[in-house]
Order: C-alpha cells, then structure tokens, then sequence
C-alpha cells in the first residue's frame, strides 16, 4: 500500500460503491468546511484499474476536496480490485463507533485550554459558535458527574442544562451530597433540583440596558434554548423585578393604576370594580397594572368603576353620581397618629439632654406657649386653662421667695417646662408647628428611633415604601408587604431608617399657615385702629429677628 498525492479530479467513482443513497447537502457542507479548515485526515483509499485510480472508500472526502477547489489531496493506493473491496468500503461505513458525548465535550474543553478559539473550533468542526458554546459548558460539568454520564448514566436534556449552568463549586457540593452509592445510579432530578435557580427571561424585560445597569443585571446566555429566541435570562430577581417595576411606573398610562397582586397571582381591582374585556373597553375605563409574580412580566388588566345610585322617594333612580376614587395619602391617620407619638418622645429627649443655647431656649419658651394646646390667662381669655404640673414646675425657679438668677437651675426648669407644654400627638395636646418649629431648631430629628418597623411602614403608601427601597439599594417586590420586610431586615442588621416624612421640619405650606394663623382673630385695642397696642421692634435687634423668622 503505498501514500501518493494526486488531483481529486483524476479519481474514478466506484459504481460497488455501497452508499446508494446521497447525504444530505448539510452534511456534505460540514464536511467540506471541515476539510476547509483542517484538510482530509484520513486519506481515501483508491485502487489502480490499468493508469486510472478508482475509488474504494472516500468518495464523500473526494467530492468535498472537489467543492472546496483543492488542487491535490494525499490518497492511499492498493493493488487492483479483489473480492474484498467492497468489504473495505461497508465496513468503513458500519464498524464505527460514535465519539460519546462526553468525550466530545471533553475534547473541546481541551482544545480551548491549548488557545483554540471557539470559532476556530466551530470552522473546523462545521458547527456553529453556539454549539461550540454549549459543548464548551457541557464540558466544564463537575468532573464526577462526568464520569458517570460517560459510563451511560446520562440526565435527561433539562436536567442537563440545569446542571452545566451551576458555578462548578456549587455543583462539587451538590454531588457530595447527591453522589450514589455503590451499585446505585444518580437519581439527577434530585441533584438538577438542589441546582437550580429562579430564572427570569430578558424577552419578559421591559426595561432597557440602563435600568438593568443600574440595577447590577448581567444577562446571561441559556445555550439549550432555541437558536432563534431569546434565551438570554438572570437570577437575580429581585434585581429584575425591581428594575422592572420602576419601568412600569415611569410608564403607567394616563388611566393607569399600579395593582396589589391577590393570592393566585393577579392584579387585585379596587373595590367597586369590574373587569372589562377588550371587546367592550371604553375611553373613560381604566387600566390596572401589575408584575406577574411568577415571570416577572408586565400585565395589565381594564376595569370600570361601578357608579352608585341614589333612590328617589317615588322608587325612580336619581342620575347616577360617578364614584370618585380618591389616591391613597401618603400616610394614613393611624401612621399620623403612631408618627406624633414618635416625634413626642424624640422632641422630649431633644429638649431634656441636646445643647441649647440660651437665646435659643427663649426662643423655644416663646414658641412653646404660642402652641395650640396652650391657653394663658391673659387679661383677655374668659376661660382660663392650665396644664397639669405647671406649678411644680415653676416653683423651681423660686428660691427662698426670690427669682433665682442660677443659669443651671433655669435651663433645667426651662427645659422641663417646654417638655410639659410641646407636643406632637394628634390629639387636644398637639401644639402644632410650634413643636415641630422646635424640634427643628434643636435638632431632634437625631433623636427619633428607628423607623424600619411594621407598625410605622404599614402606614405608608406604596409609591413611598418603593422609593425608600430603591434608595437604600432594595429592589421592590411585586407585594408591597414584601418589599416592607425588605426596609425592616435590611435596618434591623445596619444603620438607623429615617424618612423625610417624619422630619419635624415643616414644609412651606404649613409654615406660612403657621404664620398667618388667626390673623383675622386678634383683637384690636379699643380703637379698634390698625396699629399695635405697643412698639413691637423697641431696639434694632428686633428687626433682625425679623429676617430670621422670613428667612425661617
């Protein structure tokens, strides 16, 4: 037998040749983009008949050398034709066995770790890059696991990829615990189970590349999903949902309403609703919206708020009143109740142990009994009112009958006074802006608890508790309650929650109510002329408070 080059060209088909039947024209393609990349490695084998070469095997590789415009191919050469020749060219054929899988995997992990690139590989196998990819995954599995599929004890394709797409770490841990015992075989649901993780679908993302930076999303490539879909996904999903969440409230509609999600996992319509179908939709209808719970996309739902009517005294209807659906406040009256109480106790603190200036302290003194929980008899109120322990109080700054001029004594008893007569409680103490003017002043805003808890987040509406999720890196959740529990855990381990809802620091609206309060109520002198009983601004510093409480 001997190795000769020759042109394919100059090769004669065998008509013993036993493939009758042609491939098909993707497997003549691969072979010749095969024989492109790397060349014929087994060369054919070719007998003389006189000065001509006649195929016995190769005439697939003869063909594709054709194709791909090669001048000369290398051919093994035997004497002329025998009985045997057509057993030459089945057998090639037939006693074959089949690379396993395994091995296939193997061998591409192999060739990369040698700097081959996965689409020098996919030339040279006539494979696309993705197949490469998935055998390059397939390749990395646990090298247990490995063996076992290779001895034949092969998972089935979606337990497969549930494995490959384990980090190798958590696979080796999985199958320490999972591994069989002797004379047993790998139960792989149970170990593809202990794998597996969440995933959600980008094809169910409607948030784009910004978002999902912003929200640290790495998308990642599902190699067993069809070719021509999507298969892009992650885990991260409170990452996703967060991110999908702040899309759709960006995007909500004119007629748009966010919606809580029931316990089968739709959106739940406010009470008074009806569902409408899309046949019958109206332009005055609305839309609920909502993440589904499971996949992570954006459903909406139209509804129709049902209009009340009244009865006549005749038993006719009256014209029916359209239902108004009022927006939740940001904080319900509980919430305001339970955040007075809290602003109370911290104001306390403030003023028994935070640094007051003295001129500071006077102020608060002025303030505290502008407060309305306090009533001084003045000359002018019929009904005078005193709060309880006021004289305990003030009997402090008397000693020995005299006026005590002892700065300690006095910001002590000063302090315990404006304990006494400032409050934040919504109820007949309130002192209104008076106390939160005051607690602004002295910083108490420093000494309020923590505000992560469920009594006080309960209160707050859903846009707030979102917004204060996003904000200190929590992603929300399709269940608000979930998204409250995220707060609570998260300030339960670090740090102090503080909203800006529970500020004492007054917004411009109720300062200037503040301000003006009662304008139209104060008694004039008795004639009754526009100008004050007294000089208001005796000396120039008066007018400097002046700008301080503008500018205040």
């Amino acid at each position: 037998m001997e190795l000769r080059t020759v042109d394919p060209r100059a090769l004669r088909t065998n008509a013993a040749n036993p493939r009758r039947s042609l491939a098909s024209p993707e497997a003549d393609a691969m072979l010749a983009a095969s024989i492109t990349a790397i060349g014929i490695i087994q060369p054919p084998l070719v007998r003389t008949d006189g000065d001509e070469l006649v195929i016995v095997a190769g005439h697939r590789r003869v063909a594709a050398a054709i194709t791909t415009d090669l001048v000369e191919i290398q051919v093994l050469v035997t004497d002329a034709a025998d009985d045997s020749d057509e057993m030459r060219a089945l057998s090639e054929n037939i006693v074959r066995a089949a690379l396993n899988p395994v091995d296939q995997w193997r061998a591409v992990e192999s060739l990369l770790a040698k700097n081959w690139t996965e689409a020098a590989i996919a030339t040279a196998l006539a494979l696309p890059v993705r197949t490469v990819q998935k055998l390059h995954l397939l390749g990395r599995i646990h090298p247990k696991m490995l063996d076992t599929m290779a001895a034949g004890d092969m998972p089935r394709e979606e337990l497969l990829r549930t494995i490959a797409s384990a980090p190798l770490e958590e696979q080796a841990s999985v199958w320490k615990k999972h591994k069989p015992r002797k004379g047993n075989g790998v139960v792989w649901h149970e170990l593809a189970r202990a794998l597996s993780k969440r995933r959600m679908m980008a094809k169910e993302a409607c948030f784009g590349d910004d978002l999902a930076k912003a929200y640290g999303i790495v998308w990642q490539e599902d190699l067993f999903a069809p070719a021509d879909e999507d298969g892009r996904y992650t885990t991260d999903v409170e990452a996703f949902f967060g991110a999908q969440m702040e899309w759709l409230r960006e995007n909500l509609p004119p007629k748009g309403v966010l919606l809580e999600i029931d316990g089968y996992g739709r959106g739940q319509l406010p009470k008074g609703a009806e569902r409408v179908w899309s046949g019958s939709v109206k332009k005055d209808d609305h839309s609920g919206w909502y993440l589904d719970p499971t996949s992570g996309r954006v459903e909406s739902v139209s509804y129709r708020v049902s209009k009340p009517t009244a009865k006549r005294r005749g038993g006719e209807d009256e014209a029916e009143v359209p239902a108004v659906q009022r927006p939740r406040p940001p904080i319900t009256k509980k919430g305001a109740s339970l955040l007075g109480e809290l602003r109370t106790q911290a104001l306390h603190e403030a003023l028994a142990t935070a640094p007051i200036e003295d001129s500071t302290l006077m102020a608060l003194l002025i303030l505290g009994y502008a407060g309305s929980n306090v009533s001084i008899s003045s000359g002018r109120a019929s009904s005078p009112y005193g709060f309880a322990g006021a004289n305990e109080i003030a009997r402090h700054v008397f000693v020995e009958g005299a006026l005590t001029d002892d700065p300690a004594v006095l910001q002590k008893t000063a302090r315990q006074m404006l304990v006494e007569i400032l409050s934040c409680r919504e109820d007949r103490t309130n002192s209104g802006i008076a106390a939160r003017l005051a607690g602004q002043a002295i910083g108490a805003d420093n000494f309020l608890p923590n505000l992560a808890t469920s009594d006080f987040l309960v209160t707050l509406s859903r846009a707030i508790i979102e917004k204060a999720a996003v904000e200190n890196g929590i992603a929300p959740k399709p269940r608000v309650r979930d998204t409250r529990d995220g707060l609570i855990q998260k300030f339960a381990k670090e740090g102090r929650f503080f909203h800006p809802i529970a500020s004492f620091a007054p917004d411009g609206d109720e300062l200037n109510s503040f301000l003006i309060k009662d304008q139209a109520e104060v008694p004039s002198g008795p004639d009754d002329s526009d100008e004050p009983p007294f000089d208001v601004h005796p000396d120039p510093e008066a007018d400097e408070l002046d700008d301080v409480e503008a500018a205040a």
